[in-house]
Order: structure tokens, then sequence, then C-alpha cells
């Protein structure tokens, strides 16, 4: 999958944690999540649905 053109996006709660930081993109039909500091290491890839359960499973959604 090629995700160069991506566009990764990091929470401002990260960015104030000290770099442990997780950035996402979302593409067309995918989400994808990555480690911001190794980013040329390896990406979770989430359809819409589930990426919405996942982060309803830890905001109570």
């Amino acid at each position: 999958m090629d995700l160069s053109r991506a566009v990764w996006r990091r929470s401002s709660r990260s960015q104030a944690g000290g770099g442990n930081c997780v950035e996402v993109a979302w593409l067309p039909k995918l989400v994808a999540v990555r480690d911001s500091k190794n980013t040329a290491g390896p990406v979770l890839v989430f359809s819409p649905a589930a990426w919405t359960a996942f982060i309803g499973a830890f905001t109570g959604s």
C-alpha cells in the first residue's frame, strides 16, 4: 500500500506528552495509524467502521 501521499496528523494531546505519539491518516476508504517515532515502521490499517469501534472502546462511545 502506497502511503506516500497520506497526510499524517497527531493529536495535540500527544504532542504535549513528550514524543510518545501515534499519527493517523484518513484515506478515502481506510484509516492508517503509525508510531510517530518510527515513521518508516509498520502501519495499522482500519476500515472506518473498525476505527470508530476501536476509538469508541476507549472513549466510552
